[in-house]
C-alpha cells in the first residue's frame, strides 16, 4: 500500500467476545480492499486473519495480529490499521497489547447474543487505557438477530453515551445512515438523529448557541461535533452489520473515517506524561509490542510508532536497553503477506527483522532520546503446570522450546521452582497452554507432559523450645565432636534478624561459628514436618563444646543442624500453605453456582459488588485449590466467567489436610531412599 499521511490513518482494534464476528469482518475489510482476492471464512479454515496451523485447527483467533489496508470513502482514500484480537479469555495477553497499541477500540457485539463475558473485558481495557472506542452490532443476518434488543443491552450497562450512528432499515437488506444528511422517515430513526445532533452541539458553545435558537446544523458541523464527542469518549457510536454478507460495512467505513482520531489528534503521553509529537517530521518514537519468530526471516519485532517516522536502512536509540539499534527493513504485515516499507508515520504497525539487543516493550527513539513509552501491562498468570519431556534427555530442546514459546507470548510464564524443583509453567488458562505445547512440538520438536504442580509448603513454629546435640564420632584416629545449644522461638516477619550469638567463655570457638551458621542455613531449608522450608524463626545458640583435636568445622555444621531440627520439632511447628487472592467476574445468574464452589475450595468470600452489568466476587483459597480453577470456572459459569488472581500471604494449613500432606512427604522420602 502507498504511504499515507498521518492524518489519514485511522488506528484501532478489533474487540470482543469469541464468536462475535471479528475475524469475519477483518476477513470482509480485506478482501473488499483488494488486500485479499478472495473472501476468507474462519469456519472453512480460510480466514486470511486466522492463518496459522493452531487457529485454522481450533477454528478461534489465538494471536494479535496487524492489517493495513485502503479505505475508499466520500472524502478520499484513508488508511485503516486494525488490529484483530482473539476474543477467547486464555488469550487476554493478546488483547491487552493490542488496546496499549491503538488509537481506539471498536467492540463487535453479537445481535443475538448481545454483551458476553469478552465485551465487558474489552470495554474495561479499553477504559482503563483511556482511548476513544465505537461499538459494531454484528451478525443482522442470523435468525435470532435483534439490533433494538442488543441496542437496548448495551445502553443498559453503558449509558445513553451509546448512540447508534447507523441502524437496519426497515424490511432488512440496507442500513440507514443517522448522522447523514437525509432525515430518516422512521419514527424512531428521527428520535435517535436527534440524539446525534444534541450530542454534536454539546461539544461546542457556538453550535448549542445555534441548536437551541432552532438552526439547523450542518452534516459537517454534525460531523464535527461528533468526531469531537467521540475524541473526549463523551460518544461510543454504534453501528449495524452482517460482516459475512457485507451490509452495512460500507457505511461502518466511512463512519470510522469520519469519528475515530487520527494518530496526531490522540498524541499518547509516554511514562513521564510527555506527550510525543506524531508529525513525520518530529522525533522517532516506536514501542515493541509483540515479538514473532518467523521461519524464514527469524525475529520481528512489531513496533507501533506513536512519533516521528521509523526509516528502513536508518540507525534508532533503544532507550530501554540504551543500546544502538540498525534498521535494515520494515515489513509491513497482512496475515501471512509481508511487504517492505521505506517509511512508517505515526499510527503504523511495521515488522523490523533481526534487532540484535531490543525486546518486548522496548522503546525504540531518536539518539540522544531518554524518554520511554508506557509498556503494554500483561495480565499475570493464573493456571500453572509443571513440565517433563516425555523423552529423557530433551531437557535442552524442552529448555529451548518454551523460551521460544513464552518470548512470543508473554503471558506465558516459565520458572523453575527452587523448592519443588519442578519447571513450572504458567499462563492464563488450559487452551491458551494446551496451544502452546502445541506449538513447542510443532516448531521445536519436543513432546511434554503436563502434570499439576506441587504446592511451595513453608513451615514455621508457634512457641519457644530448647534444641541440643551432640554430634561425637570416634572411629580410629582423628574423631569428629562438636556441641551446640540453642534456642528456637516465633520472629516477626519484619525482624531481618534471625541468628544470634550467645556464646559466652568460648565454649565454641569463634572460628567455628560460621560453620554453626552455615548448618543452621541447611537445617532450615527442611523442616520437621513435611521437609518444607522452615521461616519467620529466630535461631539463638547460646551453648556447647568442642574438643581440642577432634572438633571441625563439619562435626559443628552437623550439630547445629541436628540441635535445630530437636528445637524446631519441639517448638510447636506447623504447616503452612500459599492463600491466593482472586477476583472473579460472573453474571449474576452465576452467583450461587461460584459461590458454593468457593466454598467447597476452602474459599473465603471478602466481598460482593457490580462492575459494567457484570458481578465481581473478591475471595480468598488456597493455592493447592487452584490449579485448575480456570477450567472449572469455565465449565460452573458455562464459559462466561473470569477471573485475576495473585499471591496475598502465607497461612497455617488446617490439621487434617496437614496429615495428608505430611503423609505424602513421608512416602516420597520414603521412595526416595
Amino acid at each position: 500500500m502507498k504511504d499515507m499521511a498521518v492524518e489519514r490513518i485511522r488506528n484501532f482494534a478489533l474487540l470482543g467476545h469469541t464468536g462475535s464476528g471479528k475475524t469475519t469482518l477483518i476477513d470482509t475489510l480485506l478482501h473488499r480492499a483488494g488486500v485479499h482476492d478472495r473472501l476468507g471464512s474462519p469456519e472453512a479454515g480460510t480466514s486470511a486473519a486466522d492463518w496459522t496451523d493452531e487457529e485454522r485447527e481450533r477454528k478461534i483467533s489465538i494471536w494479535t495480529k496487524p492489517f493495513e489496508l485502503p479505505v475508499q470513502t466520500a472524502a478520499g482514500e484513508f488508511a485503516f490499521v486494525v488490529l484483530d484480537t482473539p476474543g477467547y479469555a486464555d488469550f487476554a495477553g493478546q488483547v491487552a497489547a493490542a488496546v496499549r497499541v491503538a488509537d481506539a477500540g471498536v467492540l463487535v457485539v453479537d445481535a443475538g447474543a448481545g454483551l458476553q463475558v469478552g465485551t465487558y473485558r474489552a470495554w474495561r481495557l479499553c477504559e482503563n487505557a483511556g482511548i476513544p472506542r465505537a461499538i459494531v452490532v454484528n451478525g443482522l443476518d442470523r435468525e435470532n438477530a435483534d439490533f433494538d434488543a442488543a441496542l437496548a443491552s448495551i445502553q443498559e450497562v453503558w449509558g445513553r453515551a451509546c448512540l447508534p450512528v447507523t441502524q437496519p432499515a426497515a424490511g432488512g437488506g440496507a442500513v440507514v445512515d443517522l448522522a447523514g444528511a437525509e432525515v430518516p422517515e422512521d419514527g424512531a430513526a428521527a428520535e435517535r438523529r436527534v440524539a446525534l445532533i444534541e450530542m454534536a452541539a454539546e461539544t461546542d458553545d457556538a453550535l448549542m448557541e445555534k441548536y437551541l435558537g432552532g438552526e439547523a446544523l450542518t452534516p459537517a458541523e454534525i460531523a464535527g461535533g461528533l468526531r469531537r464527542a467521540v475524541a473526549e469518549r463523551r460518544l461510543v457510536p454504534v453501528f449495524a452489520t452482517a460482516a459475512k454478507s457485507g451490509l452495512g460495512v460500507e457505511a461502518l467505513c466511512e463512519g470510522l473515517t469520519n469519528l475515530l482520531p487520527a494518530p496526531h489528534e490522540r498524541p499518547l503521553a509516554d511514562a513521564g506524561g510527555t506527550a510525543w509529537d506524531a508529525a513525520p517530521d518530529g522525533p522517532p518514537a516506536g514501542l515493541v509490542w509483540r515479538s514473532i519468530v518467523d521461519p524464514f526471516v527469524g525475529q520481528l519485532s512489531l513496533v507501533r510508532v506513536f512519533g516521528g517516522a521509523l526509516r528502513a536502512e536508518s540507525e534508532v536509540f533503544n532507550v530501554t536497553r540504551g543500546q544502538k539499534e540498525r534498521i535494515g527493513g520494515l515489513l509491513v504485515l497482512n496475515g501471512k503477506k509481508q511487504e517492505p516499507a521505506a517509511v512508517a508515520v505515526a499510527g503504523r504497525i511495521v515488522a523490523i527483522p533481526k534487532l540484535k539487543h531490543t525486546r518486548l516493550n522496548d522503546t525504540l527513539a531518536g539518539a540522544g532520546e531518554t524518554r520511554t513509552l508506557a509498556p503494554v501491562d500483561f495480565p499475570n498468570p493464573v493456571t500453572a503446570y509443571a513440565v517433563t519431556p516425555k523423552t529423557q534427555g530433551d531437557e535442552d530442546k524442552l529448555a529451548q522450546g518454551l523460551s521460544r514459546v513464552a518470548e512470543e507470548d508473554p503471558t506465558l510464564r516459565v520458572e523453575r521452582n527452587t523448592e519443588t524443583h519442578e519447571l513450572i509453567l504458567s499462563g492464563m488458562g488450559d487452551v491458551q497452554l494446551n496451544v502452546a505445547v502445541e506449538h513447542m512440538k510443532r516448531n521445536s520438536r519436543v513432546e511434554v507432559d503436563l502434570h499439576t504442580p506441587k504446592v511451595a509448603y513453608k513451615e514455621t513454629i508457634t512457641g519457644t523450645a530448647e534444641g541440643h546435640y551432640k554430634h561425637k564420632k570416634q572411629s580410629g584416629g582423628r574423631g569428629q565432636y562438636g556441641e551446640v545449644y540453642l534456642r528456637v522461638a516465633p520472629r516477626d516477619p519484619s525482624d531481618e534478624e534471625w541468628f544470634e550469638d550467645a556464646i559466652v567463655g568460648g565454649a565454641i570457638p569463634h572460628n567455628f561459628m560460621p560453620a554453626v551458621q552455615k548448618g543452621l542455613v541447611e537445617g532450615l531449608q527442611g523442616g520437621p514436618l513435611a521437609g518444607a522450608p522452615v521461616e519467620h524463626v529466630k535461631v539463638t545458640v547460646y551453648d556447647g563444646s568442642y574438643h581440642e583435636v577432634d572438633s571441625s568445622e563439619v562435626a559443628f555444621k552437623i550439630a547445629a543442624s541436628r540441635a535445630l531440627r530437636d528445637g524446631l520439632g519441639k517448638a510447636r511447628p506447623v504447616l503452612l500453605e500459599p492463600i491466593m487472592k482472586i477476583r472473579i467476574l460472573v453474571p449474576e445468574t452465576c452467583m450461587g453456582d461460584v459461590t458454593g464452589d468457593l466454598n467447597h475450595k476452602r474459599g473465603r468470600i471478602l466481598g460482593m459488588g457490580a462492575e459494567d452489568g457484570m458481578q465481581v466476587i473478591t475471595a480468598e483459597a488456597p493455592q493447592a485449590e487452584l490449579f485448575q480453577y480456570s477450567s472449572q470456572l469455565r465449565s460452573v459459569t458455562g464459559g462466561r466467567g473470569t477471573f485475576e488472581m495473585e499471591f496475598s500471604r502465607m497461612e497455617t494449613v488446617p490439621s487434617n489436610i496437614a496429615q495428608r500432606v505430611m503423609a505424602a512427604a513421608q512416602k516420597a522420602r520414603e521412595d526416595e531412599e
